[in-house]
Formats: structure tokens, sequence, C-alpha cells
């Protein structure tokens, strides 16, 4: 950041300015500080001590627990239940876009691409992998849980008042 920027943020002049960036740097020069503040020209710059390099690498190559929102396990409930489909079969069902979940989906490696269905434009046609098994606990797709008639009536109920209250009956 430009000190003269920093300098209006704060409403002080730039050698005040300064004297404070002089003790922000002594106060992060400390051992026990993992950044510190350095100098460009009429800048300053807040990064990370070089020493703990190799310690952010690990962070940030360690691999990450998906986290799977409500819109992405929609998403992959439509792609377990229904494979394979299209995107555009997914967008038709949900109702709303689908990039992003099956995006997601895919860098979680918990869908891939199965081929192309054959129809006008080659849509990709999505289905589940093995890890998709394996981080749900069934050995196979035709061992998920299927819903009883009770729930498929109440579901039924669902897509009905919602079809009404979107055409406004």
């Amino acid at each position: 950041m430009e000190i003269s920027d920093l300098s209006k943020a704060l409403e002080m002049g730039d050698d005040d300015t300064g004297r404070v960036i002089a003790a922000l740097e002594n106060k992060y020069d400390s051992e026990d500080s993992g950044i510190r503040i350095v100098r460009l020209d009429k800048a300053v710059q807040l990064t990370t001590k070089t020493e703990l390099y190799d310690y952010l690498i690990k962070i940030a190559s360690a691999p990450q627990k998906p986290k799977l929102t409500d819109t992405v396990l929609e998403t992959l409930s439509i792609i377990a239940y229904k494979q394979p489909v299209t995107k555009a079969e997914i967008e038709v069902i949900r109702g709303v876009n689908s990039d992003f979940s099956v995006d997601r989906l895919i860098t979680y490696g918990l869908i891939q691409e199965l081929g192309r269905k054959d129809a006008p434009g080659r849509p990709i046609l999505f289905g589940t992998t093995e890890q998709f098994l394996r981080s749900f606990g069934v050995k196979s797709i035709a061992d998920l849980p299927t819903p009883g008639e009770e729930k498929l009536e109440e579901f039924k109920t669902q897509a009905e008042e919602e079809a009404d209250s979107k055409l406004g009956i």
C-alpha cells in the first residue's frame, strides 16, 4: 500500500505514518510474530516471514476435506439417482444454474464425465465415482436408499406447492 494512501486513511501526516510503520516493524521483528512489514520505495507491504515459507507450503498443499453445501449436496443427489445425467437435466430439476456445483463435485472427485449424450450438442453425461461410493459408505449405486411411499407423496406435494407458488396459482 502506498504510504500516502495509508496516511490519508489514518488521517495523519506521512511523517507520523512513517513512525507508526517503524513501530510496527519493530513489533513484528520479534521472534513470536509470523509477519513482517516490507518497505518498497514509497509503499509498505505486510508479508509472512520468509523463514515460515516451508510451513505455509505444507498448509497450502494439505488435502482439504470437501465441504458439501446444501446446493452441492442437492446436485450430487440428482446425479447419484439420475445418472447418467447432463448438466441441463440437472438444471431443469433444480431450476437454477448448476455450473458451480458440478465443477465443485468434479474437483472433489465425487463425480466424473461418463461420456456424451447422443443428442444435439452432444452434452456431457455425469455420474458418480468410486470416491463417491467410499465417501458415502455404499458398495454400489443400487445400495443408495430409496424413499418410501410416504416420502414420495411428501416430495410430490412440495413440488406441486412450489410450482403453484411460482405460477401464482
